[in-house]
């Protein structure tokens, strides 16, 4: 029998992400380098052995994000894997976006042993503490000093007790919040070897820590003089903002009486329609909550919180997810006279106005609904709201026997068929397209805020990135929730609305190798040739228009067909509704960049 190279590093990486598959984690994404070396190659044999699905991609904030969309859409942490260095550091933007939303996310970065921290070694960084205001739980593990041959040593241990501790609390236990995760892998050299003939044996039952302290300080940093012989102490995480708490009883329950609404943030799913249909009361839900349908939906939101007949009015507010997307509800949420309750999810805890009532379960008390509150609200919504759907050919005309009313109605066809895109047309189309089993993944670009402002109701897995609301990873997130989503082919097709900029900003994550299998997606970008959103900013209003334009608009030529050709994508240009809906509802596999040309 040949004789094993043994490594510490590779048993290490065996022991902790064989114990992460055990407790049910399925995806890994990773960025290759020389220092997280072990750790990739024990991703690559599980691989073959079809125990995890693996994502390479080269740039780490891609990998960040791809990871961040395979945890909005499975609500179960993917594992990111790097080396040291700028490395880790370009995972920050998706760790904070996971702390803001509330999505599950485990960091696994690689570094440099600690005596080589502080002394200007090669690719060498203060790695520990790096995320240390955004995760749930943080550790710099020591180093792997030992070979492990049966799997069962003291290092194997206490690394499957890390990885249980990190599940449970990206999961957000004892915090109330799911999130990232931070753990610093030092490492020595021989950083390669012989994969242990353990890997992959169910290990025995994980001692699952008690709940996080959400009052507990975070994890102390261990100095360089004291890092090699630290051992691992589980414990550290987040505190939630000071919130005035609900009274014990659980559920809490609403009294009937007060003028009230329920607003429908970013995340905040179905929960906000079942609510707002057993209180009988208005429902104003942005596009991006996944709460956009229902019989108290509120059409055109906006305009009636602004006007003081009906937003005016309003004695209490009810908020499930992240609201982001119109001031007018801001204003509503920070007016002192309105009673706020928040019902806790898994994003930041919500209190605007600073007395916020901050709730775990509501239940709706007794008593008759206000119908005539109600009905208020549902009389203005329908006066709001908007048809945006093609017209309906005459059929009649179509085929009459008079040629001027025939000829009438083709050109009226013809009209309607080479009609010019603009943004609601835009929107609606892809909101049409999109169904129950799809996926729509919403960028930070003007076109959500088109979005919001104009389309209706309906039933459909919405996600965005309103945690920070930055424009950063939006196809990267995209990407994850397709390949998440179509897992043992599931059908659908995940699409992403987003603007120009906002494509060039991810146009990395674009790259993917051939070697793994495509994701169903459509990249629909609206291209007005630079960031317009300003336009609709107080700033458009005193900013010289060159300044506008070099510094904020910040215009470009780039040939999109030039780079769906480089990265091996689809590329479709729609000017027209029609080429729009056809290209849209056209079979689809793979990855498709639609353009669509818009004025600024």
């Amino acid at each position: 029998m040949a004789e094993r190279h043994a490594s510490p590093a590779t048993d290490a990486a065996a022991a902790l992400l064989g114990a992460l598959v055990d407790l049910g984690i399925r995806h890994i994404v990773l960025s290759p380098g020389s220092r997280s070396q072990a750790l990739a190659l024990v991703a690559a044999e599980l691989e073959t052995r079809g125990a995890v699905r693996l994502h390479v991609r080269i740039d780490e904030r891609v990998a960040g994000f791809t990871a961040l969309g395979i945890g909005r859409e499975t609500r179960m942490p993917a594992v990111v894997v790097c080396t040291s260095g700028t490395a880790a550091a370009n995972l920050l933007p998706a760790a904070l976006e996971a702390h803001h939303a509330g999505v599950p996310l485990l960091l696994l970065t690689a570094d440099r042993p600690p005596e080589l921290r502080g002394v200007g070694a090669n690719q060498t960084t203060r790695q520990p503490g790096m995320f240390t205001p955004s995760t749930r739980l943080e550790a710099d593990l020591p180093v792997p000093e030992a070979t492990d041959p049966e799997g069962d040593g003291e290092q194997s241990l206490m690394l499957r007790q890390v990885a249980a501790d990190a599940v449970e609390a990206a999961l957000g236990a004892g915090t109330r919040a799911p999130g990232p995760v931070h753990l610093n892998l030092p490492l020595r050299e021989p950083l390669g070897g012989d994969i242990p003939a353990w890997l992959g044996v169910p290990t025995a039952e994980l001692t699952v820590a008690a709940d996080v302290d959400p009052d507990a300080a975070p994890i102390e940093e261990t100095t360089e003089e004291d890092a090699s012989g630290a051992l691992y102490q589980g414990g550290g995480g987040i505190g939630e903002a000071d919130l005035p708490t609900a009274p014990d009883a659980l559920p809490y329950v609403l009294v009937r009486g007060p003028r009230t609404v329920v607003i429908a943030g970013a995340d905040a799913g179905p929960d906000a329609e079942t609510l707002a249909h057993l209180g009988g009361w208005p429902l104003i839900a942005e596009i991006v909550s996944g709460a956009r349908f229902g019989r108290n939906l509120v059409h055109g939101y906006r305009a009636l919180l602004a006007d003081p007949q009906l937003g005016g009015r309003v004695e209490r507010a009810i908020v499930l997810g992240h609201p982001t997307l119109s001031r007018e509800s801001t204003v509503l949420l920070t007016a002192p006279e309105v009673e706020v309750l928040a019902v806790r999810g898994p994003g930041e805890p919500l209190n605007l106005n600073g007395a916020t009532i901050a709730i775990d379960a509501i239940a709706v008390g007794p008593g008759e609904a206000d119908r005539e509150w109600l009905g208020a609200w549902l009389q203005a919504s329908r006066a709001a709201s908007v048809d945006l759907s093609p017209p309906a050919p005459d059929a009649d005309a179509l085929a009459s026997a008079v040629p001027a009313e025939r000829l009438g109605a083709i050109k009226t066809e013809l009209a309607a068929i080479r009609a010019p895109l603009d943004r609601a047309a835009l929107v609606d189309a892809v909101w049409r397209a999109t169904w129950p089993h799809d996926r729509l993944m919403f960028g930070s670009s003007r076109l959500v805020r088109v979005a919001d402002a104009v389309l209706g109701g309906k039933k459909v897995p919405v996600h965005s990135n309103r945690g920070l609301a930055g424009i950063d990873g939006t196809i990267a997130t995209a990407t994850g929730i397709a390949l998440a989503s179509q897992t043992d082919d599931r059908p659908g097709i995940t699409r992403v609305l987003l603007g120009d900029l906002a494509l060039l900003h991810d146009v990395g994550a674009m790259l993917l190798p051939p070697a793994e299998d495509e994701p169903r997606i459509q990249v629909i970008v609206g291209n007005d040739g630079g960031g317009t959103i300003f336009d609709g900013l107080e700033v458009a209003a005193v900013a010289p228009a060159a300044a506008m334009d070099r510094v904020l608009y910040t215009p470009h030529t780039t040939r999109l067909e030039h780079l769906a050709l480089a990265y091996g994508w689809e590329y479709t240009r729609v000017t027209t509704r029609a080429a729009l809906d056809q290209a849209l509802t056209a079979p689809a596999g793979g990855r498709q960049l639609i353009e669509v040309p818009l004025p600024r």
